[in-house]
């Protein structure tokens, strides 16, 4: 059976790559592995998900529990069908670029419609916020208990190289825009 995956799919079948648990197990283990910084989980959104999985063939009920007046919790782990399909979808990520359509570049090349020195303070304001979650992330990524092992961290890895290269590219546009090197078509028509 085909499956669309999300990213929250993805994330939902490794995790049972690693052994059966339940969605609020999931859940949890994701925010202790700072998961929810590169996908977007929600208690309702996962639920939703391991159900669409499950509807899916790509992973099965194994029993449920109940521990005392919460409510009761079914259990889950991942069919053979669910691991090739993840392996399948890991596989063309990695090899094939794709275009996702960030909003960013949208505003970068409609920034010529703001004045050149708000479009600097605004730049600068992004360089600003991404230093301070470089310095956050570095704060998490310390401390890190000493059984998280480096392939699980590699997106976090990516995500400060990302970043760290964007900063670059940032400081050198502001200042370029900041000392006039480029030309501006709102002063140009003004």
């Amino acid at each position: 059976m085909t499956v669309n995956l999300t990213p929250l799919a993805v994330s939902v079948l490794a995790l049972l790559c690693e052994r059966a648990m339940h969605p609020y197990e999931m859940y949890r283990l994701m925010i202790s592995r700072h998961e929810d910084e590169i996908v977007k989980v929600r208690p309702g959104s996962l639920y939703h998900t391991v159900d669409r999985l499950a509807g899916a063939e790509q992973v099965e009920a194994v029993g449920s529990d109940r521990e005392g007046g919460r409510p009761e919790r079914t259990t889950y782990r991942i069919t053979s069908e669910g691991r090739a399909t993840l392996r399948e979808w890991i596989r063309d990520v990695l090899a094939t670029p794709t275009n996702e359509f960030p909003r960013f570049p949208v505003a970068l090349g409609e920034a010529h419609n703001l004045p050149r020195l708000e479009v600097v303070d605004l730049l600068r304001m992004r360089i600003s916020a991404i230093e301070s979650e470089l310095a956050r992330i570095a704060v998490l990524m310390a401390a890190n208990h000493p059984s998280e092992r480096e392939p699980y961290l590699i997106a976090a890895h990516y995500g400060v190289e990302m970043r760290n290269a964007e900063l670059d590219w940032l400081r050198k546009v502001a200042d370029r825009l900041e000392n006039k090197e480029m030309e501006w078509p709102l002063e140009e028509r003004a």
